[in-house]
């Protein structure tokens, strides 16, 4: 009998609404793995030990109303012409929505699939195991490791709890101890492989059409973000349990509408609806959809300051899902990528394009306040997202960041 034949016998003992068990030979068709012999993952093997598979919910059968983001393809990256339509794509894409996906991205399903198993694998073990790696210093803005639920209010009136679990792995570049338990420790090889080529593979090509785009030399924000030198980029596994149908009711958000402090955020396929972005031009919200063998791109704080505002961070938030999928949990798997820490957050005032436009000075700059390194920034804003009983209230929203930065509360 052949695997996929034993995988459509199993998936038939599955309740329909409720999940389908994935396995990596039925994505083998998937555009990513059809690339995935390439000479890098064949120069660097890696040990591949025994996981259990990953189900992934079926997706909401409701007729939501979803963002129309564009999809960035990167199987045209390799020509000059098709880095000109990409480069093109993406700021339109960047200054519109600040949301988009990307495809052919070269790293294959079963990679990912793995991951998501390490993630769901991970938050099996009991609380008291994963508690021994939260970091010390959360208070005060420290993050890699683990972050236990219950930190946040979401509901100050009731005092409901937020019920996600976060684990970060920080890169692989000696700057960062590896103290992790041994589920994590055991593929540390394999994660550290994944987490390098969403580098290469991924953020290389983005910041390289982000230059172009804006008339920049393409080594520019390469310069910015090289792997090799400190950075606190780092790779989660991010768990929302759920509530129960009752406190869903009274909640309107599981998290608040916020923008990421770093350049690029990916976010793989999470097939339980939640994900809502707020469009630029309108303030509307709107679902995003996952789509099959794409990441979900959104840019951040640090690509707001070295444009001068020309890129927006993009405002987002995890809401309820929809109700054929609010009796599941939801597993995320994502990547956060910032600059490195050394490098202070001016506009870019090189580019042709922010002279041309007018955007030649950041929030910062403006003020006539210091501009921070992004060292300093990150600490400054983990600082106030991670204080414990962070409420989603108005003042602890609209806090001074920095001299020069000022939060503000999204609806």
């Amino acid at each position: 009998m052949s695997l996929l034949s034993t995988s459509l016998e199993l998936l038939e003992l599955q309740s329909p609404e409720l999940e389908h068990i994935c396995y990596t030979q039925y994505h083998s068709t998937s555009p990513q793995s059809s690339t995935a012999s390439s000479s890098r993952n064949n120069t660097m093997p890696v040990p591949t030990p025994q996981l259990g598979s990953y189900k992934y919910v079926q997706e909401t059968k409701e007729n939501l109303d979803w963002a129309d983001l564009v999809t960035v393809d990167l199987s045209l990256y390799h020509t000059p012409e098709g880095k000109k339509q990409l480069a093109d794509t993406l700021i339109q894409a960047l200054r519109e929505k600040g949301f988009f996906y990307v495809k052919n991205f070269n790293i294959s399903q079963e990679r990912v699939d793995r991951q998501f198993a390490l993630g769901k694998e991970f938050y099996e073990l009991p609380l008291e195991e994963k508690s021994k790696y939260t970091p010390e210093g959360l208070d005060q803005g420290k993050f890699n490791g683990y972050v236990p639920a219950g930190r946040r209010i979401i509901n100050k009136e009731l005092g409901i709890k937020d019920q996600v679990e976060i684990y970060n792995i920080p890169k692989f570049n000696g700057d960062f101890p590896h103290n992790h338990p041994d589920l994590i420790s055991q593929n540390l090889e394999e994660i550290e492989e994944f987490a390098r080529s969403l580098h290469t593979e991924v953020l290389d090509p983005l910041h390289v059409l982000l230059a172009i785009a804006l008339e920049l030399p393409e080594d520019y924000f390469l310069k910015l973000h090289q792997y090799d030198v400190k950075s606190e980029d780092h790779l989660r596994y991010m768990k929302y349990s759920k509530y129960s149908l009752e406190q869903n009711k009274q909640l309107d958000n599981w998290g608040g509408g916020h923008t990421d402090l770093g350049s690029f955020t990916l976010l793989f396929r999470q097939p339980v609806a939640a994900l809502q972005i707020r469009y630029h031009s309108t303030n509307e919200w709107k679902w995003v959809k996952p789509q099959d063998a794409t990441l979900t791109v959104n840019s951040c704080d640090a690509l707001q300051f070295l444009t001068g505002g020309y890129v927006k961070s993009t405002v987002h938030r995890v809401t309820v899902p929809p109700v054929d999928q609010q009796h599941v949990d939801r597993l995320g798997l994502l990547y956060f990528s910032r600059p490195n820490n050394n490098v202070r957050l001016t506009t870019a005032k090189e580019s042709p394009v922010l002279q041309r436009e007018g955007y030649t000075q950041n929030n910062f700059e403006a003020s006539g306040n210091p501009v921070p390194t992004m060292e300093e920034w990150t600490f400054a804003k983990q600082k106030w997202q991670r204080t414990k009983g962070y409420s989603a209230d108005s003042e602890h929203q609209n806090a001074t960041i920095l001299p020069g930065f000022k939060e503000q509360a999204y609806a």
